[in-house]
């Protein structure tokens, strides 16, 4: 976060304004995925901050807290493992209390001629060229030959792979590079931050004169161990990918923007980077600070963000009400691109960008962008919602059943395992989900009645849909991965959030608990969420070590009836005339 800053005057009394630290900045491998705004804040004097001073960091996100936690015990697992399976081929760096002397035992690991490990764990790197941070592990290059230099390798706790082929791995007991093979089950699943880390370690192993000698061509290794934590996966950092930039091309653009962007506003120069709303300002811990900035100066990424809020600044609308009092029959001010200049992002469908603005300016939560919203809609419906912990599974599945009579009991009902995740029961829970599923498709197959079940943002479910039939396969229920993705497939299955994308401009986002309030649903929780429903669940099953909580249950429970209850609602609410009350974008 922000840097302390240093007393300096010649006349040896404190000046008026503190001058800023001399203290060089030093960047993690995260600022190159992370606003730019963001890095500008995280090196301003805090005195220079105002009112709201430094925010609490990400760990006061429970949510944040808690995946770094499950992160931590993961990669203390694996180097346990690791431990087994290499024996004197493996060393740790002892926990020290401050990064210099992690960093002091890192190098005489490294350099111990006596043991030799070719796989050195909890490294820290020695801080340079404006770099900080560490490594899971580094490889020896040349396993046993004490000078080839080391690779990094990082541990994370989520899938790298997808199911295909092509990637390189390595197993556990050999994570070298050259004890990979071209993995025929296995595709890499590229994830950036992942990239850009490696790229900023080897970086970090250059500058210190630990990285393997450079050559023309030579390929420039980086490790990553997922989540199911079978295999290490190796990538070729100096690869130039489909764009035509290697990562470490990309990472050293990125760094330095970067690194030129803190050092600006450390030293109190110029703001390299200004506030604009992008989809990362929704967890970041300093929204406060750019919201509060953002309204004060009425900014059109409120309303439009990202590369769209880029383009129509650069043709002169630069606040909401500027937007909003635009004659889109007119169209923007200012003179037109030249069409051989590359501009970043697209210029927004203009109708709909001043529908947003006026809408924004009257607090209207929602603006109709057709004449009558369509839905598909069946003679006997379910609504499905479904609960997972991070990368761990699907504890449960939430089913509500309405619509004509098929002999079943009409309602809501769960399917849930209680058995902290990962477990084997939630096998047992997912394929008593399918059956009944199932059975209610045979059962309105059998009276010649249409089905139909809706999700909200179906990406989760299907996710869950295909990896459990994937880890389950076998158990009762379960079914083969075909049927699933028939099911997926057919119009039985409907997603009411590209409905809602169609049907309707959201000025404050298109979140099933920003919508579903216009059609009249309220959560019986005040505090209803994705990040709190992962706490609750921690507690419900005590996974941190303490007694199951029956509360945090029921409050699970009642949580997930109330996000099928609230699509059930969106959705009649959608078909119904009630929904014409919505002003239509040409009523703006």
């Amino acid at each position: 976060m922000s840097t302390t800053t240093a007393y300096e005057a010649d006349d040896g009394c404190p000046p008026a304004v503190p001058a800023p630290s001399r203290r060089p900045v030093l960047l993690d491998a995260a600022a190159t995925t992370r606003c730019r705004r963001r890095v500008h804040l995280e090196h301003v004097p805090p005195e220079d901050l105002g009112p709201g001073g430094v925010p609490a960091g990400d760990d006061a996100d429970p949510g944040v807290a808690m995946r770094r936690a499950d992160a931590a015990a993961h990669r203390a697992v694996l180097a346990g493992r690791w431990a087994e399976l290499l024996g004197s081929r493996w060393a740790a760096v002892p926990p020290a209390p401050t990064a210099a002397a992690r960093v002091v035992a890192t190098r005489e690991l490294l350099a111990d001629d006596e043991r030799r490990p070719d796989v050195v764990g909890n490294a820290e790197l020695p801080a340079a060229e404006g770099r900080r941070g560490g490594a899971e592990a580094l490889v020896r290059a040349v396993p046993g030959e004490p000078g080839s230099g080391w690779w990094p390798l990082i541990v994370v706790r989520h899938r790298v792979t997808d199911p295909g082929e092509g990637a390189l791995t390595a197993p556990l007991g050999q994570p070298y590079p050259e004890a990979a093979t071209f993995d025929e089950t296995r595709r890499v699943r590229t994830v950036t931050r992942d990239v850009l880390r490696l790229a900023h370690l080897h970086r970090m192993l250059r500058a210190a004169g630990l990285a393997p000698p450079e050559a023309p061509d030579a390929p420039v290794w980086g490790g990553v161990v997922g989540m199911d934590a079978d295999v290490v996966v190796w990538i070729d950092l100096a690869d130039a990918g489909p764009g035509g930039r290697s990562a470490l091309e990309t990472y050293d653009r990125r760094h330095g923007d970067r690194l030129a962007v803190a050092e600006s506003a450390r030293a109190r120069g110029p703001a390299l980077a200004e506030p604009s709303r992008i989809t990362e300002c929704r967890r970041c811990p300093w929204w406060p600070t750019c919201e509060a900035a953002l309204r004060a100066a009425d900014d059109v990424s409120l309303v439009v963000r990202g590369d769209a809020a880029l383009r129509l600044r650069g043709r002169g609308v630069t606040t909401v009400r500027e937007l909003a009092a635009l004659d889109p029959a007119v169209g923007l001010p200012g003179p037109e691109p030249d069409p051989e200049v590359p501009e970043a992002g697209e210029v927004p469908d203009l109708v709909e960008a001043v529908a947003l603005a006026r809408a924004w300016t009257r607090d209207v939560p929602l603006v109709r962008r057709v004449a009558r919203p369509v839905v598909a809609r069946g003679d006997v419906e379910v609504d499905v919602d479904m609960e997972s912990l991070g990368e761990d599974g699907a504890y449960l599945w939430g089913a509500l059943l309405t619509g004509a009579d098929i002999g079943l009991e009409h309602g809501y009902r769960a399917f849930v395992t209680w058995d902290p995740l990962p477990t084997r029961d939630e096998g047992r829970s997912f394929g008593e989900f399918w059956t009944w599923l199932s059975d209610v498709r045979a059962r309105c197959a059998e009276r010649g009645l249409v089905m139909r079940a809706y999700c909200y943002n179906e990406q989760a479910e299907n996710r869950w849909l295909r990896g459990s039939v994937e880890r389950f396969a076998g158990m009762p229920g379960v079914p083969p991965a075909a049927e699933v993705e028939e099911f997926i497939a057919s119009e039985a299955w409907i997603d009411l959030f590209p409905a809602v994308s169609e049907s309707f401009l959201c000025p404050h986002g298109k979140g099933l608990k920003r919508v579903a309030p216009s059609a009249g649903f309220a959560w019986h929780d005040p505090e209803a969420g994705g990040e709190n429903s992962m706490r609750w669940y921690r507690d419900a099953v005590g996974l941190d070590g303490g007694e199951p909580d029956p509360a945090q249950r029921e409050r699970l429970l009642v949580y997930n009836a109330d996000d099928v209850r609230a699509t059930w609602t969106l959705r009649t609410w959608m078909t119904s005339e009630r929904v014409l009350e919505v002003p239509h974008l040409a009523d703006l």
